[in-house]
């Protein structure tokens, strides 16, 4: 049975739910449920049947190391260590190795503060920009931070960080995105969008943080705004589906894969050769033809440059090519 079969037959009634006060939340978890590392030996703080809808409390991404009266010197002071709190891990019930974990992103609210900076050492243009540099942000009503007096953002808030526990047991660190997911930092990864993601360990092992108001495509500098979110999301559990090796996820204009790797030319090939794949099971094209449809319709985006020894490309397809069945 296909992801996007199990999507359509009705199996996810809350899917893109509008308006908060219309969610039913099951479960939730506050921010001291925090863990800064992915591995198979965390335990889990939360155990769910598939189909729950549970809404988190995060933190931003120092864990408190910055606040709103924080300086640059700051930055020198920083504990790696504690960099990307993590709410969870969430065990869902009945996940195995093998099958794949649907995480769909029902409503992300913001809050007041925010901020973004350059760490020495860190960026893509590192070489370059060495002086720390910190800079905060008011967060309005209306969804809007202000960078100076000619420049306003309009703010599109996304988990940085959603990913399941990896096979081992090593302490491994929350920075790169890797086969689990982990640090995407995939600005697309908005509310309305599902996000597909291997298991590799019973339950699955589900936590979400490193919280962005908003980021552009690269995160260059090394941070977008990094502001504390609540985040309700649903996870759902699709056994006997299409495997998946990386993360892929959709929304309800396009469907994408994901690619890491430890240069942009490498991730972009696995990339597309996800989207391939996705084209021969979903849509019944031979490789080909499917490898032809990714040069005419299929969209590359650089995810994240900075996230090193790791960099994410994406492939997007769009919708709107497929006629309706």
């Amino acid at each position: 049975m296909r992801l996007i079969g199990i999507l359509f037959l009705g199996l996810f009634p809350c899917l893109f739910a509008g308006n908060s006060d219309d969610l039913k939340v099951d479960f939730t978890l506050d921010k001291s449920h925090i863990h800064s590392k992915f591995s198979s030996a965390i335990k889990p703080v939360l155990r769910v049947p598939s189909g729950a809808v549970v809404k988190i409390e995060t933190k931003e991404a120092t864990d408190g190391q910055f606040t709103p009266d924080s300086t640059a010197d700051a930055i020198g002071g920083l504990d790696m260590g504690r960099i990307h709190p993590l709410t969870g891990p969430v065990y869902v019930e009945g996940a195995q190795p093998g099958d794949v974990l649907a995480v769909t992103l029902l409503k992300i609210e913001l809050t007041e503060w925010g901020w973004t900076a350059i760490i020495p050492g860190f960026g893509f243009l590192a070489d370059e920009f060495k002086e720390p540099t910190l800079k905060h942000f008011a967060i309005t009503k209306d969804g809007k931070a202000r960078f100076n007096d000619n420049i306003e953002l309009e703010l599109a808030p996304f988990p940085g960080v959603i990913g399941v526990a990896p096979a081992g047991e090593e302490m491994l660190s929350t920075i790169p995105p890797r086969a689990n997911g982990g640090n995407l930092d995939d600005p697309h990864l908005v509310e309305g969008t599902t996000v597909y993601l291997p298991v590799f360990v019973e339950g699955g092992l589900l936590s979400i943080g490193d919280p962005h108001a908003v980021q552009g495509l690269g995160e260059v500098c090394g941070t977008a705004i990094e502001s504390p979110l609540n985040i309700t999301y649903q996870v759902r559990l699709i056994k006997g589906g299409r495997k998946i090796s990386e993360p892929q996820y959709e929304t309800d204009l396009f469907y994408a894969v994901t690619g890491f790797a430890t240069t942009i030319d490498a991730a972009a090939r696995k990339a597309t050769g996800f989207m391939v794949d996705y084209l021969v099971d979903e849509h019944g094209l031979d490789r080909k033809h499917a490898y032809m449809l990714c040069s005419l319709a299929g969209d590359l985006h650089i995810a994240e440059t900075v996230d090193v020894p790791h960099m994410l490309v994406t492939m997007h397809m769009p919708k709107s090519i497929f006629k309706k069945k």
